[in-house]
């Protein structure tokens, strides 16, 4: 088993990674201490695939409810959060409840904002089932909800006391999220580690079809880089920005779209694609591993169109986006494989050219 310990100014926690460790939440939650109750915040469509066995674990535990709600992008918001809130007082939840997320990144942001607001702070444990919330979400204690005007706006710094991550429960997740999972993966190889990158290149047929012990090695490759970043930088004064790599752009498509174009990953995948264009044309990369950079993100699969997205339409909200600072958008840009600078400002008309090309960049890297 795969236990990594993450250290925040809350405490510090483990994520554990094992095939088969969903029969087991239970138990492992016990080991946190005392609870007046455990509520399960979940999705319809995944509390009916994964529900039944994660309260097994439970069957002998009193005062225990089930909460479901929309898991899309576009439920992300705080009238959810006032629904969930409302269940758990009408439930009997108590300032020492503890809420155990069971989903993908939406369930886990989501819930992990209800934790943090809900009488000033419950216990949180993270049971994530898809590829982005088991290598990226679940880890670091970043909660938030959206806004028309952007992406993850509203939330808290607000760490989990436990994350259990069960690969075995991917075998049923949609194709489409899958692939959605494997571009923050290829994002990890080229913020921080060529190796994971050069692995990626040669294994993304075998991600593909979720061989097994391809997935095993990536999965656990990514947490540890996640933890290290994280640990080093809890609330993204510095070193964490460099995980926000395609997110700037990545973030806009999303919200420019009202949130139902793209997966989250897919909006990532062009980000990347356009962080590494400027990276080009700032002369921060060479054109081989820009050109690396392009195949291996486009090797996934096809990405969604841009058609009808003008650059034009990202400037707003890329401007009002958390990460800029003093209304000056700062980008993470690659520096090689397995680098990157965080911090760099790129000239509007710049960022206008490369947003423009990306479909024949895109086209040219999957020929």
């Amino acid at each position: 088993m795969a236990t990594i310990r993450i250290h925040s100014s809350a405490g510090s926690y483990n994520v554990l990674c094992v095939r088969g460790i969903l029969a087991r939440v239970a138990p492992l939650t016990a080991r946190l201490g005392d609870s007046t109750g455990t509520y399960f915040l979940s999705s319809p469509r995944v509390w009916n695939l994964w529900g039944k066995k994660v309260m097994a674990s439970f069957q002998r535990r009193r005062n225990r409810g089930v909460i479901l709600f929309d898991d899309s992008e576009t439920a992300k918001r705080l009238a959810t959060v006032e629904q969930i809130a409302r269940k758990l007082i009408r439930a009997g939840a108590d300032r020492h409840a503890t809420l155990v997320a069971v989903g993908g990144g939406v369930v886990g942001d989501v819930g992990g904002f209800v934790a943090a607001s809900y009488l000033r702070g419950v216990r949180l444990v993270h049971v994530p089932t898809t590829l982005v919330a088991q290598v990226d979400s679940s880890i670091g204690g970043k909660t938030s909800v959206n806004l028309p005007e952007g992406k993850n706006l509203i939330g808290a710094f607000y760490p989990p006391k436990l994350v259990i991550a069960d690969p075995d429960v991917l075998r049923t997740l949609p194709h489409r999220e899958l692939r959605s999972g494997l571009y923050e993966l290829v994002k990890y190889g080229i913020i921080a580690d060529g190796k994971l990158f050069e692995y990626l290149e040669r294994h993304m047929p075998a991600l593909l079809r979720r061989d097994p012990k391809a997935l095993s090695w990536v999965i656990e490759r990514s947490m540890r880089i996640k933890a290290r970043i994280v640990c080093k930088d809890e609330r993204e004064g510095g070193l964490r920005q460099v995980l926000n790599f395609g997110h700037t752009i990545g973030h806009a498509l999303e919200a420019a779209t009202g949130y139902r174009r793209f997966v989250h990953g897919e909006a990532i995948g062009w980000g990347m694609i356009a962080a590494t264009l400027l990276g080009l044309a700032s002369n921060q990369i060479r054109e081989r591993d820009a050109g690396r950079i392009i195949r291996l993100t486009t090797s996934i699969g096809p990405l969604p169109s841009l058609a009808g997205i003008h650059a034009r339409d990202l400037r707003g909200i890329i401007s009002g986006d958390k990460k800029s600072r003093g209304g000056r958008v700062l980008w993470v840009l690659p520096a090689g494989i397995g680098k990157v600078k965080w911090g760099m400002e790129v000239s509007w008309p710049i960022v206008a050219r490369a947003f423009a090309e990306l479909p024949s960049f895109a086209m040219m890297a999957r020929r």
